[in-house]
């Protein structure tokens, strides 16, 4: 997103992320120990490659383990071309051979003892599980690629998207999120749609397909083997179908597979962990190649929208449930931090399940869940009302936090909202306008934190336990603006009733770096 205040300065030291949730007051996410060692995260995002690599600073006078940055650097997709799985993994080659030359790693990656991977949500791409450095069809389908809206863009027929999403329709519960028609078992029935699936032909996420190939014993990836075996993650899984409760392939899922001709044994990821979790170890060529230790763990990956999450609460010595992320981006999104699993896919709500990794008891009874929803509601109307940063810096100071605007606004920049409420045909509400460009603002930035209350309580509603937030981590362009910040804060104080509604800034929010907490999990 486009960020329209200026951007907070990097956090380099943070604590990492333990949950506790066996008393719902004491959620700690604080590293007890570690061994030391480097590790690494990457996120695959809309416009580039990020690198986060971290090392253990570990207290002598205390049982926590601090993170420090020690490197970051991204790159842009080689001619904006974000689709191509190749050129995937060529940037993430790149980015280590920067790192290896950075002056914090010494010319030597021998010491990097993980990496985890983010990709953005339901992106995904077919491949010959013989040779995974061929994909078998491209390009990729990526987040946003609708099986029906992305091939009428391209004047292609489509009706091999809307045979997937009837398919689906006929074995899916109701309101799931794997419906969708940008989810990535829409994207695999279309696919076999259009051209029977060949045999050997796997699905592979974005986060997959590059763990697949740091792991992999191809010819193609400078191996003598062809032996295949592609893992995955709760997170990416979630809208291909996988039942993140009880963690397995659903029947319903194998049934719908089965009714096409599909074996599921073959298209779907063989086995699904946490993410954070070992998935392998680095193959001993591409280790060789990329001059990483052929001892490096590849850990279960996760999505860029997860992971900047890990990365905002870092910081945070004690998470509790409650604790939520808000991105005030061109949209604004809720994530909080839940007890319980909730899912009502009409509001775009729907939960990943937390790392096992980073909760403090591991057992398969032992859970809590990330849910949230995003609105079309956010700062892009900013924008659109044409507020310059020194304009919004000015006006923003000259604004009383603890004065209600007696506008109310719903400040859309078009038609449709998707959550706190699901409506298609509501209208942007920005009249009356003032003549005063400050009270007009006020009224913006009261109408979007507005919209921020009211997804609490939608989520509250839901089933989210608590039902409602308490620390409030934020991020985007709008997490600049003190004054908006203690409003906001204001505000939920006196819906919920309660004094430990904090609003602060989170200190990083690369997806890398929340990659990079998820690689060093597994090593406490």
């Amino acid at each position: 997103e486009q960020q329209i205040m200026m951007p907070g300065a990097l956090a380099v030291v943070v604590c990492s992320c333990l949950l506790h949730i066996r008393e719902i007051h004491s959620f700690s996410l604080s590293m007890k120990s570690s061994s030391g060692g480097q590790f690494i995260g990457f996120d695959l995002g809309t416009s580039g490659v990020r690198i986060s690599v971290i090392e253990a600073n570990e207290n002598a006078n205390s049982s926590k383990v601090a993170y420090e940055e020690i490197h970051s650097h991204a790159i842009p997709w080689k001619g904006g071309v974000y689709d191509d799985a190749n050129v995937w993994m060529e940037s993430v080659e790149s980015l280590l051979q920067h790192a290896k030359e950075s002056d914090a790693m010494k010319n030597s990656l021998e010491n990097v003892r993980s990496i985890c991977v983010s990709g953005t949500s339901a992106s995904c791409v077919l491949v010959d599980g013989k040779n995974v450095a061929k994909p078998s069809r491209t390009p990729s389908r990526m987040y946003n690629f609708d099986v029906i809206s992305s091939v009428t863009a391209q004047g292609l027929d489509p009706i091999h998207g809307v045979r997937a999403l009837d398919l689906i329709g006929k074995f899916a519960p109701g309101q799931h999120t794997a419906r969708s028609a940008t989810g990535s078992l829409a994207k695999l029935l279309s696919w076999h749609d259009e051209k029977p699936l060949q045999k050997g032909e796997r699905l592979c996420h974005q986060s997959d397909y590059i763990a697949l190939r740091l792991m992999s014993n191809d010819k193609a990836c400078g191996s003598q083997r062809n032996e295949r075996f592609l893992c995955s993650d709760w997170h990416n899984c979630l809208k291909l179908g996988y039942d993140v409760r009880e963690l397995e392939w659903p029947s319903w899922l194998l049934d719908c597979l089965e009714s096409v001709g599909l074996s599921p044994q073959s298209v779907l990821p063989t086995k699904v962990v946490s993410p954070g979790e070992p998935m392998g170890t680095i193959s001993a060529d591409v280790a060789r190649r990329l001059s990483l230790s052929d001892h490096t763990i590849i850990v279960g990956g996760t999505t860029d929208s997860n992971a900047a999450f890990l990365a905002a609460i870092a910081s945070d010595p004690a998470v509790a449930p409650g604790t939520a992320v808000v991105s005030l981006g061109s949209t604004l999104a809720i994530k909080q931090v839940s007890t319980s699993y909730v899912e009502d896919a009409s509001v775009g709500v729907y939960s990943h399940r937390y790392p096992s990794v980073l909760l403090e008891q591991r057992s398969d009874r032992e859970e809590a869940w990330l849910v949230g929803g995003a609105s079309n509601v956010g700062c892009a109307v900013l924008r659109q009302e044409k507020f310059s940063v020194e304009e919004l810096n000015e006006l923003s100071n000259g604004i009383d936090p603890n004065t209600e605007s007696p506008l109310a606004y719903y400040p859309l920049t078009r038609k449709g909202e998707r959550f706190p409420v699901a409506d298609g045909n509501m209208e942007p509400k920005l009249e009356p306008k003032p003549d005063n460009r400050r009270d007009y603002l006020h009224g913006i930035l009261q109408g979007i934190s507005t919209v921020e209350k009211d997804g609490f309580i939608t989520l509250g509603k839901l089933g989210a336990n608590p039902s409602v937030p308490g620390k409030i981590w934020t991020c985007g362009g709008g997490a600049q603006n003190d004054m908006w910040s203690r409003m906001r804060q204001r505000r939920l104080q006196e819906e919920f009733g309660i004094a430990n509604a904090v609003v602060e800034k989170a200190n990083n929010v690369e997806a890398s770096y929340g990659a990079a907490i998820l690689a060093a999990a597994s090593f406490r």
